[in-house]
Formats: structure tokens, sequence, C-alpha cells
């Protein structure tokens, strides 16, 4: 059996996956102080319904490193670039010790200028008298030639708990993006490590002796103990298991939408031939694009807990902020009614957080949902209603047209933005495919209420899945190790790299591009295979391969060879379409 949990903004949801489909499930509150605590509230919930020696694999999604780059509590990072001619490496300026040390690389590996030590030596004690104990090293081709890199990592390796190595995070060439990259790596990195340590901690306090897992957010997963030093592959895991939920859940063939109505937030993704999209070049974080493949997923501060605003300019509006759960989710709490902005008859647990009327209250006052206690929902809405002399079914009634405005104004965007480029799926580029979904799939706690009215809203047909409450967690636990890597020839030098692997090696002048496919092959089954990952033999696949004479002088002078290879996402399917 796999198990399965998604850390969501406000609930952390668990399921055991079996053979016959899921035979366990929980739902707890999200501790945002601790998310530890609300992974082993899920934990504990769903393993008193099933045998824990029964668990051959956890897989989880986490927003901790999403959290903390988003709220800003990253620890400090030393940067050290080294970038040489034809780029000015302050573009690339990011945190508060970056600093830029003489010294180049050509594209070819060769070094053109040795790195300045008299500088870099400079830079190290700058940021060992501001107390740096994270640090970034990145050459604009260390891909080619790891040295500049790894000389930049031992000026700092006495006073560094962790140094992020650029080429050890993609083989892809992108200076600004292998810069950003390396940053957020190190800048979550301790966060993680805490959390990561606790989680295997809590596996082995539950009893369980299974694989474990990290989702990342291209739809795939990492083994915990990789993902210890590569914590930037973790961002956006959550809006990615939604994806993989509804890959699990539905025989998907057509264009198509993915809602996934969270308490927080809801993501949208876009479906094209039944394949989810991916930022090919890597996701953005802030405004720094990186070099992260991550699934095209757009999240809009739309939720069952986005709180209920009224003002005199804009109306009635929902979100972006969440003040808590929805009223009717307070009562179950312990409260039977609430004081707009006061608490004193809350529960301890929750005495002194803002308490107001959500999304979610306003469908209970409508009939679309019973949610909780409605008699709260009713209190609250009736109370906010009266303060603009309106009446609550109204203002309900206008905050969930709101809602579905925001909603279909971000559908609506998303998919003019996809069809004004190229559009790329998980599996190829797709020339010339003009997305154009006719069918919605929708997820989530609120999903049930919500569905007949985006039907009408969207105008498409809207399908709710089996399972749609805990999708993600499905997607979670059935989604598999997945690793994308590059190799690079030099037959000149007689040089090999694969940088993400750490794979050097010498070759011979005779060395081809068949040898290159099947040597990038067995490296990426022997890495995954060492983590202990199940694959076969034939799940690696080659995605783009190239040989290119190089010329000195009107002569050959030898080849350079290009491979990428991955064992791509996918999901175990357990579920009939639709159903």
């Amino acid at each position: 059996m796999f198990l399965g949990i998604d850390v969501g903004g406000t609930h952390t949801d668990a399921v055991v996956v079996g053979p016959a489909g899921v035979v366990a499930e929980a739902k707890v509150p999200t501790d945002h102080d601790n998310l530890l605590h609300s992974v082993r509230g899920a934990l504990g919930a769903v393993l008193r319904q099933v045998d824990p020696a029964g668990i051959s694999r956890l897989n989880l999604s986490t927003t901790l490193s999403t959290n903390a780059i988003v709220e800003s509590k990253t620890e400090d990072v030393g940067v050290l670039v080294s970038a040489g001619p034809g780029i000015d490496p302050e573009h690339q300026h990011v945190g508060g010790q970056y600093h830029v040390i003489e010294g180049c690389i050509d594209h070819r590996g060769h070094e053109v200028a040795p790195l300045d030590a008299a500088g870099l030596a400079a830079a190290a004690e700058a940021m060992r008298a501001a107390g740096i104990k994270v640090f970034a090293a990145v050459g604009k081709f260390s891909t080619r030639n790891p040295e500049h890199e790894e000389d930049l990592a031992r000026a700092v390796a006495q006073d560094a708990d962790f140094v992020t190595r650029g080429h050890a995070l993609s083989g892809v060439l992108g200076f600004p993006r292998r810069v950003a990259t390396a940053y957020f790596n190190s800048a979550v990195w301790r966060q993680y490590n805490d959390f990561a340590w606790a989680v295997e901690e809590s596996v082995r306090d539950f009893g369980l002796t299974c694989e474990v897992n990290i989702l990342k957010a291209d739809g795939g997963t990492m083994p915990l103990e990789l993902s210890k030093s590569l914590p930037v592959e973790s961002i956006l895991s959550g809006p990615a298991a939604s994806v993989m939920g509804i890959i699990a859940l539905c025989d998907i063939h057509e264009d198509c939408i993915i809602l996934d109505i969270g308490g927080t937030t809801t993501d949208i993704a876009v479906f094209a031939g039944g394949a989810p999209l991916i930022e090919q070049d890597g996701m953005t974080v802030g405004s720094y694009p990186t070099l992260v493949r991550a699934l095209r997923i757009r999240s809009i501060g739309v939720g069952g807990d986005s709180a209920l605003n009224v003002s005199a300019t804009l109306g009635v509006t929902v979100g972006p902020e969440r003040k808590g759960p929805a009223l009717a989710a307070w009562a179950l709490g312990g409260a039977t009614a609430c004081t707009l902005g006061h608490t004193s008859g809350l529960p301890r647990e929750v005495r002194g957080k803002v308490c107001v009327p959500a999304l979610t209250d306003a469908l209970n006052v409508l009939g679309h949902s019973a949610f909780g206690e409605v008699e709260a929902s009713r209190s609250g809405i009736t109370k906010l209603a009266g303060l603009w002399d309106m009446v609550p079914e109204r203002l309900s009634r206008r905050a969930v047209e709101y809602a579905l405005h925001k909603i279909r104004e971000a559908v609506d965007d998303l998919i003019d933005e996809i069809n004004e480029q190229p559009v790329y799926t998980i599996f190829e580029l797709l020339k010339g495919k003009r997305i154009a979904p006719q069918r919605v799939y929708v997820m989530g706690g609120p999903a049930q209420a919500m569905a007949p009215l985006l039907e009408k809203a969207l105008g498409r047909e809207v399908v709710l899945p089996r399972h749609f409450a805990v999708a993600n967690a499905i997607g979670a636990a059935l989604t598999r190790t997945t690793l994308d890597v590059e190799l690079f020839a030099d037959t000149q030098r007689g040089a090999l790299f694969i940088p993400s692997l750490g794979v050097t090696r010498e070759i011979p002048k005779s060395y081809t591009l068949h040898q290159a496919k099947a040597d990038v092959r067995a490296a990426l089954l022997d890495h995954l295979r060492g983590l202990g990952v199940e694959v076969g033999d034939d799940e690696p696949e080659i995605l783009e391969a190239g040989s290119f004479n190089m010329v000195e002088g009107m002569m050959a002078m030898g080849r350079n060879i290009r491979v990428r290879c991955q064992v791509r996402p996918a999901v175990g399917k357990v579920f009939g379409e639709g159903s």
C-alpha cells in the first residue's frame, strides 16, 4: 500500500491507497507554525485505520519551502559568482551578501582566466564577519567545467554548514536562472532539513519502515534523503500533487482545465491532449526565474476560507487574505457564535485570532453547501450584512459571484497566455497547438458546492471525481520518482560530465552519440537504484540528443555531444474515469 500526505494551506490530508483504491483517509487542520504537528496528526489518524507494516511507500507534499520564501523567513545566503566576459553578473544580484569574483571558464570548459584569489579571500572574510553559514557558488559555464565553483566553495568551507554548487542543480545552461536557483536552495536549506529530519523521526515513531519521498514541482517525487541537498525542488509541490491526483482519478485524453479549490487558494492547471503543461525553462520564484522544472500552474487567492470583505468602493469581495477557517468551522471547534473581529467566546487554542465570514459561509447561507455549523455561518454573515444595510442572502450572493468571476478571469487569462506561446507538455512540444478546453475537473474541499456554479460561470462541462476532497493526497501517494539529467561530452578535451550527478570521466576521441545515450541512461539508473528507487531498465528516455563538429582553422577538432535523459512524471492509475 502507498501512503500520501498533502500539507495544504488549510488542511493536511492523508490517504492510503491499495490495489482496489483508497482504503483509509484522514483530514486534519494545518498548523502553519508547526507543519510537523500537522504531518504527525495526519499520520496518526490514517494509521489507526491500517497496519503500518503494509505501507511500502510514503510520499509527502509540503508547503514549507514555499511558505519560507513567500513570508521572507529564509536564511541569509552568501553568494559567490564567477561569470567572465559577455554578461554583467551584477544584473543577477540577489540577497545582501553577493560577491562577484573575477575569473572565467568559457563555453567549452577551458579556463580563460583564473579566479582572483585576493578578491575571493576578501569576500570570504566579509561573509564570515556577517555570520553567514549557508552559501551559493555559481559559475557561468560550470556545467562544462565545475573547477571554479569548487574553488569558490572551498574558500568558505570552514564557515559553511551548507554550500549549493550551481552545476549540481541542473545540466541546463542559463546563468541568471542558476544564480537564483542556488540562492533559494541555500536560503531554505536549514528549515527544510530540520523538517526532513523530524519527518524521518516521526516515520520511525509510527512504526513505518517504508521508503519516504517528497513531491517536486514537476509532478514527480525524489527520495527524502536526496531532497535534503535540493530543497528548492519541493517548492509548489502541493499544486503538483493536485495535477497528479486528477491523472490518477480520471482517464483524461482531451484539452481540459483542472481546478483545485482549497481553503486558501484555487490552483489552476491546463491539460493539452490529456497531458499537463510544464514550465519548460523553469518556474519563477517572485521575480526570479529559476531552473526548477515545474508543472504550469496558476494560483489565485480565492478559497473556501477566503475572507469576505465589504467596502464602499469595491463592494463585496473575497480574499486574497485568509483570517482563519470559515465561521462554520470555528463553530465545530466549540464556539456557537462569533462577534466579528472578537474571539473571547472561542476555544482557548483559537482565541486572539480574527474570526470573520468566509466564502464557505456564503455558500452555506445560499444553500449550496451545509458544511459545519450552518447557523454559525448565517449568524456571522447577518452581522456583517447589517453593518452595510444588506440582507445576508444578498451579501452571500455577491460574494459567490465575485469568487466565480475571479476564477473565470484567471482561467481565461491562463489559456490566452498559453496560446500565445509554444505549448510544452510533460511529454513533448506540441507545435502549432491551440488549447480549447471544454471540460473542467474540480477537486478540493469546496468542490462539490462550487461545481454546478462553476459549470454555469465557465460555460463548460464540470466533472467532480470520486475522492475529490482528498485528490491531492491521492496524487501524492501514487506519484513515482523522477529525475532529469544531462550529459555533456567534448571529444577534443576527452572529457564527459553529468553535472547534476557529479559524474566526470575521461573519454576517447572516438566517443559517439550512441555511447553517450547509453552512458546517460546507465548513470541515471545507477543513481536512482543507489537511492533505493525501483526503476525499470526501459524507463529512462532520451528527450534531446545532439552531436556537433567543432572546427578550428578549417579542420574538425572533435565533437561536442549533449544528451538529456529523464524518468518522466507519472502515477499508478487505480481509479475509473469520472468515478
